[in-house]
């Protein structure tokens, strides 16, 4: 069984290749695989694949990569790996599949040994550093950027967190703006987010509304994609209109969530996308076209 930074020490192609977790780094090594060859098995303990990605954009990725012969087993837990066998239980019963490579791809957690920190003992929350926005610890003088504040555990989200961290050290007074970091599950077709989905904002007591507008409103996309299925969804403020969500499924996703976490950081507002000046033909006027439509709600 191997982790995520030992697969690619493999010097061949396995036949056979089992993924234990259906979250972003399982899928993009199962997307990966696929394309190369290998039949492909996801084990997922959730009924769903993705994580926290949008509920529909989580559908349409499933179904695409059931298509290409991804055998995907949801609800379900691994009991034990034996060798090339990974036993499991499901709402169908218990079961067994055998692969030539095994990947276990359930999360990583903070490293917080072996620098001091207990000599320290800052605030510590499930295994993360407690850190405000400003990257402070509990401990006067102690910053913390990256995996170990177990935020959005991204490297670009490390690279913003340690500016701030450096900036607030120097006596400025930035934070990192979480809602606007996007997130990306390179796959084919890709999926991009940032900020809320309508399920987080109902988590967190928000009044929003969304909008959901197919990629094929795109020329550019209909043009080098005949037969895509990928959509655009917005997650707008019901009061003041405000853009607090942008969710993709396109192969082009990864080059476009940027603007739309400015869009956010700026708190920009519907009507405010809608003048916008997009090049035209590309991929990006889907975001327009989007707020057009909201804004026609």
């Amino acid at each position: 069984m191997k982790t995520n930074a030992e697969i690619f020490g493999l010097n061949h192609i396995p036949a056979s290749f089992v993924v234990i977790g259906g979250g972003v780094i399982g899928l993009e090594m199962a997307a990966y695989f696929s394309a190369v060859g290998s039949k492909v098995t996801v084990i997922e303990m959730l009924d769903r694949i993705g994580g926290d990605i949008d509920r529909e954009i989580a559908a349409l990725l499933y179904d695409n990569y059931r298509k290409k012969g991804i055998d995907f087993k949801l609800n379900t837990r691994v009991t034990a790996v034996d060798g090339p066998r990974v036993r499991f239980t499901s709402p169908e019963g218990d079961g067994v599949v055998e692969a030539e490579t095994i990947l276990l791809s359930t999360g990583r957690k903070p490293l917080l040994s072996g620098f001091g920190l207990e000599t320290l003992q800052p605030q510590m929350d499930q295994g993360r550093l407690v850190v405000d926005r400003s990257g402070r610890t509990s401990v006067p003088g102690l910053y913390a950027a990256g995996d170990v504040n177990g935020h959005l555990m991204l490297a670009h989200t490390a690279y913003r967190e340690a500016e701030v961290c450096i900036d607030r050290i120097l006596g400025g007074t930035e934070e990192v703006n979480y809602k606007a970091i996007p997130a990306v599950i390179y796959t084919d077709p890709e999926v991009a987010s940032v900020g809320e989905t309508a399920e987080s904002a109902a988590e967190e007591g928000l009044d929003v509304q969304t909008v959901n507008v197919s990629m094929r409103y795109s020329g550019r996309y209909v043009a080098e994609h005949e037969g895509g299925d990928g959509i655009c969804k917005l997650v707008v403020a019901r009061g003041d209109r405000r853009l607090l969500g942008v969710h993709l499924i396109a192969e082009y996703a990864s080059e476009l969530i940027y603007g739309a976490g400015l869009m956010i950081d700026r708190a920009l507002t519907i009507e405010e996308i809608g003048k916008v000046v997009f090049p035209h033909p590309t991929v990006s006027e889907i975001i327009k076209e989007a707020a057009l439509q909201y804004g026609s709600i």
